[in-house]
């Protein structure tokens, strides 16, 4: 029997899935960050704007880092953050495409290389979404709980992240549900599928920030820390690449750019080395206190909690 005390480790089918998601947002990083004016021969759907193209691009490398942060997770505390996140997204893309599935190259007039892609687009937000519930479910179910809090987050960084869910969860909701209507609130224009496909990113990091305010510990929001670092560099790059598309005179264009500043300050502070800087305050248990060794953390007292199920094996399955 699991004694209490062990940490509920992270199951290998969870593992894999983040893993697989890494691979496959890498590649859609590469048909819209690489070739952004290609999207018509190398994507599922034509984007005219490159600026759009190169953004999502950034966006599906920025999931990278989380996606790869959460699988190299021993323990479910510190991989979990991926996983609402992911779910969210793929959710939300899979109805953006029902919505304008006659968009996509389906059709004998786009190659059979385009049209395989497409397909394979079609497959995995198919897919994605319910295995993400199948193995939450069992991962949830599994031996052991979460460890004490090491390092909470300090009362900037809390605010901050309270700032970002409600920028990106009202922008991105309104660019979801409303793409005609919220038109103006982009630095640049966006049509009815690219707006939702921008949303549905805007809302899942809503979704990544509000978990991080609930996790509240550094170490459980490391992955969200890389994941806004790389975020905001690309993002930048994209502007660099294809900022003549937005009006910078604009309060859009001006509030764009300030949340990309902040989130690259966010990711470089939860990225510091040695847990959390000044400011976050340690959680002590019972005989000091305690941490998790984990890929990223550090343990910062005397007792290091060992997760139950050492060699990986996947309890639940």
């Amino acid at each position: 029997m699991t004694s209490p005390a062990h940490t509920q480790t992270l199951l290998p089918s969870m593992r894999r899935l983040l893993a697989v998601a890494a691979v496959l947002v890498f590649l859609a990083g590469v048909q819209l960050f690489v070739f952004p004016t290609r999207t018509e021969e190398y994507f599922s759907w034509t984007i005219a704007s490159p600026m759009t193209a190169v953004f999502l691009g950034a966006a599906y490398w920025s999931a990278v880092a989380l996606e790869v942060a959460g699988a190299q997770a021993r323990t479910w505390v510190n991989g979990r953050i991926a996983v609402p996140t992911v779910f969210v997204f793929t959710t939300l893309t899979l109805f953006a495409t029902l919505l304008h599935l006659d968009l996509f190259h389906f059709g004998a007039q786009h190659s059979v290389a385009t049209q395989a892609v497409t397909w394979a687009w079609m497959a995995i937000y198919l897919a994605v979404p319910v295995l993400m519930v199948v193995i939450t479910v069992r991962q949830r179910r599994g031996p052991g709980k979460d460890p004490p809090r090491t390092q909470r987050l300090p009362s900037w960084v809390r605010l901050a992240l309270l700032a970002l869910v409600l920028i990106f969860g009202i922008v991105g909701l309104g660019l979801f549900l409303a793409p005609e209507a919220t038109a103006t609130w982009w630095p640049w224009q966006l049509t009815p599928l690219t707006s939702r496909a921008v949303g549905a990113w805007l809302i899942s990091l809503a979704v990544a920030a509000g978990h991080s305010l609930i996790e509240n510990d550094v170490a459980r929001i490391r992955p969200l820390g890389a994941t806004a670092a790389v975020f905001s560099v690309l993002e930048g790059v994209a502007l660099i690449r294809y900022g003549g598309e937005l009006d910078w005179s604009s309060l859009p264009a001006i509030g764009y750019v300030a949340v990309l500043a902040s989130l690259l300050v966010l990711g470089i502070w939860a990225l510091r080395p040695g847990g959390a800087p000044r400011g976050g305050r340690s959680v002590q248990g019972a005989g000091g206190d305690q941490n998790v060794a984990d890929k990223g953390d550090v343990v910062i007292g005397r007792v290091e909690q060992r997760p139950a199920n050492p060699a990986g094996v996947d309890q639940a399955e």
